[in-house]
């Protein structure tokens, strides 16, 4: 009888391969795991440039989503422009959305966003960041109205910003964005949200 209880249990533990066999089994189910989220829910993105500082900086890392994702005043996102000169994937702030109207006093950087109700808002902007060294202008008339599944974008750093303001980027078709920015994961000391 004992030496049947010695081989049941013998036979009840797992070989080395078998434990080998499910380690690699595990790994290789994270990694698709992984790799699903990455695909179909965040994605990484990279800041290229200096136009959103002070609020993100040239080189840091990004996560990002589009999933029931319908873009709001103030969310940071990424877009890539379809058929431009600029084909990178491109970060800046939503100042506008479809059917509101945008104007901007260039003498002392006040940003007014009348909405769809006919009601003008002040944007209180404490992100923006406007340098002395340089001084963006625009190409465009103002008051500018955002028409239909559009969005008018504009970089924090407002002197060193290619956005909205400029013809070459112009208003962004909702169909361009890639994601809204949800958390910076690099640098390390920088983790976290984003706003």
């Amino acid at each position: 009888m004992a030496k049947q209880t010695q081989s049941a249990k013998a036979a009840e533990k797992p070989s080395a391969e078998a434990n080998i066999f499910e380690w690699v089994e595990m790994v290789v189910l994270s990694a698709c795991l992984i790799l699903l989220v990455f695909t179909f829910v965040l994605r990484p993105a990279r800041v290229d440039g200096n136009s959103m500082q002070e609020t993100l900086h040239n080189g840091e890392m990004l996560l990002i989503s589009d999933i029931a994702y319908k873009p709001q005043r103030g969310d940071i996102l990424v877009f890539q422009k379809i058929n431009s000169t600029h084909p990178a994937p491109i970060v800046k702030r939503v100042i506008a959305t479809e059917g509101e109207t945008v104007d901007i006093d260039f003498d002392t950087w006040t940003v007014t966003v009348t909405d769809v109700n006919g009601e003008a808002h002040v944007l209180e902007e404490s992100y923006r960041k406007l340098a002395t060294d340089a001084r963006v202008t625009s190409n465009l008339e103002y008051p500018v109205k955002v028409g239909e599944g559009q969005l008018f974008v504009m970089g924090d750093n407002r002197n060193h910003s290619l956005d909205s303001r400029s013809s070459s980027i112009g208003l962004v078709d909702e169909n361009e964005v890639i994601g809204k920015v949800l958390f910076r994961f690099f640098p390390f000391n920088k983790v976290g949200t984003v706003r």
